[in-house]
């Protein structure tokens, strides 16, 4: 399996971020990590060479990103607004600056893929919410879409717009939703060990009342929160890609 790595300074999050690439051709995935993960996690998890099968036939290429949740919503040291300003940092490093990377790498503007886990399952869905012009199809496995449990109470405008179960109930654009509706969500979730469907089923619910397309994935006992249910839930998704 071809692999590459790349690192720059961005001065969006005030530090070095690195990617780690994986293929040659293919379905371009921006792969996230899940808490305190960053880009190497999903290899070193056993993910991605589980997932060679397809990267090696040039089905997908991933370009797994770090993550600053310890200088966002896991930095319980901070003013609760500036978890929710450097999130939304984050959320500018991935739309301008990651996806042009990736633009630039594939020499055009393919359709993107994102997908994530447990926090990355987050970051996942709030990309594909937030940048429908640009990603196309997600994958958020295990995920949690409302983050008011790490604001302390406290609420701002960064905040209410990447905390996807606020700003999805507060939309009524039509044209917004038909923007969503030419994308593929998919949602994952199961009864299996450390699993917490009340989550997934919650906001797959409030997509539904908006008219949002998605799909509620319930793996049942195959759904559970680590990493070998991740995997297998990965190579199935990416047998329909």
């Amino acid at each position: 399996m071809h692999r590459d790595h790349v690192r720059w300074y961005s001065h969006r999050v005030r530090r070095e971020m690195g990617i780690a690439i994986y293929g040659h051709w293919g379905l371009p995935i921006i792969a996230f990590p899940t808490s305190g993960g960053e880009e190497w996690e999903l290899e070193n998890m056993g993910l991605m060479p589980a997932l060679a099968d397809f990267v090696d036939a040039g089905r997908v290429k991933f370009y797994c990103v770090g993550s600053n949740s310890r200088d966002s919503f896991y930095n319980s040291h901070a003013h609760p607004f500036h978890r929710s300003w450097m999130q939304r940092m984050f959320d500018e490093y991935i739309r301008w600056e990651v996806i042009p990377f990736i633009h630039d790498q594939c020499r055009g503007l393919p359709p993107i893929g994102v997908m994530g886990a447990s926090l990355g399952g987050y970051h996942a869905a709030n990309t594909l919410l937030k940048h429908p012009d640009a990603v196309r199809i997600g994958w958020a496995l295990s995920g949690v879409y409302d983050m008011r449990r790490f604001m302390d109470g406290a609420s701002d405008e960064n905040f209410y717009y990447n905390n996807p179960v606020d700003y999805v109930g507060g939309m009524h654009d039509g044209g917004e939703i038909a923007r969503f509706n030419a994308c593929e969500l998919h949602l994952a979730t199961g009864t299996g060990p450390w699993e917490r469907p009340g989550e997934t089923y919650h906001f797959a619910n409030l997509l539904a009342a908006k008219g949002i397309r998605h799909s509620l994935d319930d793996w049942g006992p195959r759904g559970g929160h680590d990493w070998p249910y991740w995997t297998t839930q990965m190579r199935e998704y990416l047998g329909y890609v």
